[in-house]
């Protein structure tokens, strides 16, 4: 009997091959389609982490040069008209759509005159320009902020899908150990390591996923500040030379 046992046990120990590509290839279908789709949702996010990185660089190189600009101008009617120079910055694009707002005031019947000899009308109505400042700021943050969704999903949800793909393996284990009777470590570890691979690759999903979400979310909530902080330097600016006290 001894000698039977000992037999099966060497007939088993000799598959016993715990490799990495070896697990993937011997692992079920179930699994592997589980490590397929951790492996696309992590090339997705990283496409998404790159071209939000050359997003906001691109943003914070073009805004510099036009903000310094906006600041030594001698009137909204240059930066207007030097815009064509600073269509990459998302500020000049804010300031467009105040300016354009501004026009929209003066040629409408929002204007009055302090006096018959008082040429320099002045507006009314800034709430109007105050909320195209407020939509253009939110139509930025909006650009900014499309698709980072997704690396907070993934952050999130591969490593419950890699729990998945780990319970899968375990459940293989066990259906192996009652299939054989044996209880050795030749039928339960190429579940285990089935099991070990998807958790792997569940977490290294989501890591650099989380990180970047964080990363970028900072980077949004800055600029949002900036944009923030140079729609009031503008809305006071026209405030003060344009409207009604």
């Amino acid at each position: 009997m001894n000698q039977a046992w000992a037999a099966t046990n060497q007939a088993v120990s000799v598959s016993v091959n715990v490799g990495v590509w070896d697990a993937i290839w011997s692992a079920s279908l179930v699994v592997q389609l589980t490590l397929l789709s951790l492996v696309l949702l992590s090339i997705v996010c990283w496409a998404v982490v790159l071209s939000k990185r050359r997003q906001i660089s691109r943003l914070r190189r073009a805004n510099a040069p036009f903000l310094e600009f906006f600041w030594k101008a001698n009137s909204l009617d240059d930066i207007f008209d030097a815009m064509k120079d600073h269509q990459e910055s998302s500020l000049a694009r804010i300031f467009k759509s105040g300016y354009l707002e501004l026009r929209k005031i003066a040629d409408s019947n929002l204007v009055s005159r302090k006096s018959e000899n008082d040429k320099a009308p002045l507006l009314t109505g800034s709430d109007n320009l105050e909320r195209a400042l407020r939509k253009a700021s939110d139509e930025e943050i909006a650009a900014m902020e499309f698709r980072l969704t997704l690396l907070a999903t993934t952050g999130s949800t591969a490593p419950f899908i890699g729990l998945f793909g780990t319970v899968w393996g375990i459940m293989g284990a066990f259906q192996k150990i009652g299939a054989t009777k044996v209880a050795s470590l030749a039928v339960v570890a190429p579940g285990i390591s089935e099991a070990l691979i998807a958790t792997a690759v569940g977490l290294a999903a989501a890591i650099p996923a989380t990180i970047a979400y964080n990363h970028f979310l900072t980077e949004v909530r800055k600029m949002d500040l900036e944009m923030s902080s140079f729609s009031s330097d503008l809305l006071n600016i026209a405030k003060r030379n344009f409207f009604q006290g």
